[in-house]
């Protein structure tokens, strides 16, 4: 007879243990389906946003990845971007914006190896008695009906037969090849550059040296033409020996080719150095989503839905924004509360908004960096290029139009025809489909350490006849409610809005002055999409 969970992860990892705790804390019964119970040591995934250390502190272990980090307490988190080489005099710092969102969010940013952050996500699923881990095992088959989905495994606990796992609902983060997506018969679609890139991990105090002159810098860009506005790029692993390096090689380039890529590595980098390669592998560059994120009991998540270069470590920062999404409306929906159109609503938040990010950030911005090279050529125009090096730098600085949001969301109180994605300005303002700001409170803690694992109503300089509502009609229909009350003063009112409600992954659902007239219908549609 099959093992019977409420959830089955097929993956365990970071994303999906990132699922496991977001359901594990809350008491849903998991299976994680993971074939290597050792974790790889590819320093990929370093740049860990600030959004993303939110989700450690709600799932109790950003301490642990504070701790855990290889560079310094202190290290600044920054790099350069310099044309045509490393020891250009043209360079400007880039990354300082990021030191401007403090305002916006409840935690910094950091930077670590994606080796380390499953090592702390690993040791807090072992703390949860509702988790399951089934390691070294490989899931071979999915299956779905109206009562459940299913997964067939094999591996070291049952070496000679298959056993079968069933769930409630079923979610595949299982990377880019993934199985789940392709027993789902989901396509992907995007943009393929017909590049091939390698991803060298090394070991050369001397390229440490030489970068001195750039002071404490974490990664370094180099900008050259003859690219076609692919990157090379190096990104610091430990302070002062151990770095990574992304760059265009030959398509017919293979691990045995170390000679040749350490030649690539000197020509960026303007001057020659010692290396030790620690891992020498490739990709491809590409950018692909796929087409839904949801079939009947069984979703995707992570890289399983969406590929793309690890530029800018979108790909692990959104793939635990993807289950931090999930995770609660499948523990609604399994606690009684939430609706199937909740479950919706996940595919409807959170494929426009990597549709987006693949587009308009990453293909486009290999597409304009080419444009922008092409059309300013240092040697054809040295004084354009000048002017125009100067303009990017002065520009590098300002904080960019972007902020994922689900002001269109169904189960969101946005502005009419309002879309979902990331063309927004962030804002302390507070704004239904947006990212909640935090702000203190009058006792002294901030709003962040007043929220719950339910729904949050934030009512500031209101009386209880504003709030009776919402809270009888979440009490009705089962909804968890927390109502935290404050003046409209000591920094609250730059919400610009009274009464606020939080869902419980730190979005707005609702926003107003004084209390809804319906609010049996306010809570319906947030909990249900109806």
């Amino acid at each position: 007879m099959a093992q019977r969970y409420q959830v089955i992860i097929v993956g365990g990892g970071p994303v999906g243990m990132g699922l496991a705790v977001e359901l594990g804390q809350r008491g849903i019964s998991v299976a994680v389906v993971e074939r290597g119970r050792e974790v790889g040591r590819l320093p990929k995934g370093q740049g860990l946003q600030h959004r993303t250390l939110e989700h450690f502190y709600f799932w109790n272990c950003v301490d642990e990845i504070r701790t855990i980090r290889l560079l310094p307490p202190g290290y600044p988190i920054g790099g350069i971007n310099a044309y045509p080489n490393l020891v250009s005099d043209y360079w400007y710092p880039s990354g300082e914006a990021r030191n401007k969102l403090g305002p916006f969010y409840f935690q910094k940013n950091d930077r670590l190896p994606q080796y380390l952050t499953e090592e702390v996500l690993r040791g807090r699923v072992a703390q949860l008695p509702s988790v399951k881990i089934f390691y070294e095992e490989t899931a071979k088959q999915i299956e779905q009906d109206d009562n459940g989905a299913r997964v067939v495994m094999s591996g070291s606990i049952w070496p000679y037969e298959d056993q079968e796992l069933e769930a409630d609902y079923l979610v595949g983060c299982d990377g880019t090849g993934s199985m789940v997506l392709n027993q789902l018969g989901i396509e992907r679609h995007g943009h393929d550059f017909d590049t091939r890139m390698a991803l060298a991990v090394i070991y050369s105090p001397e390229f440490h040296e030489h970068t001195k002159r750039f002071g404490e810098r974490t990664t370094f860009h180099v900008i050259n033409p003859e690219m076609h506005g692919a990157w090379q790029f190096w990104g610091r692993v430990e302070a002062e020996s151990s770095f990574f390096f992304h760059g265009p090689v030959a398509k017919d380039t293979t691990s045995e080719d170390r000679e040749y890529v350490h030649h690539v590595m000197e020509e960026a980098a303007g001057f020659p150095f010692e290396v030790e390669f620690k891992h020498l592998g490739f990709w491809n560059l590409r950018i692909s989503v796929a087409d839904h994120y949801r079939k009947g009991r069984i979703f995707i998540a992570g890289d399983a839905a969406h590929s793309h270069p690890p530029y800018g470590g979108q790909g692990l920062n959104n793939g635990l924004e993807d289950v931090t999404n999930l995770g609660w409306k499948l523990a609604a929906v399994l606690d009684g509360w939430g609706g199937d159109g909740l479950l919706d609503s996940y595919e409807a938040e959170r494929q426009p908004v990597f549709t987006e990010i693949g587009r308009d950030m990453i293909a486009a911005g290999i597409i304009h960096e080419d444009e922008w090279l092409q059309q300013h050529n240092l040697e054809r125009d040295a004084e354009d290029f000048q002017a125009a090096w100067k303009e990017r730098a002065d520009g590098s600085d300002e904080v960019q139009d972007f902020e994922q949001h689900y002001e269109g969301s169904p189960v969101v109180f946005g502005a009419p025809g309002a879309p979902v994605g990331i063309h927004a300005r962030l804002s302390l303002r507070a704004r239904a489909g947006h990212h909640l700001a935090p702000q203190p409170l009058s006792s002294g803690s901030n709003v962040f350490e007043e929220l719950g694992t339910g729904f949050a109503l934030l009512a500031f300089g209101v009386d209880d006849a504003a709030v009776k509502g919402l809270e009888a009609a979440a009490a009705s229909q089962g909804v968890p409610l927390k109502v935290i009350r404050d003046s409209f003063e000591g920094g609250r009112e730059l919400y610009e809005q009274h009464l606020i409600l939080v869902r419980p992954d730190q979005f707005i659902s609702w926003v107003a002055d004084e209390a809804p007239e319906d609010p049996d219908a306010v809570i319906r549609r947030v909990a249900t999409g109806q």
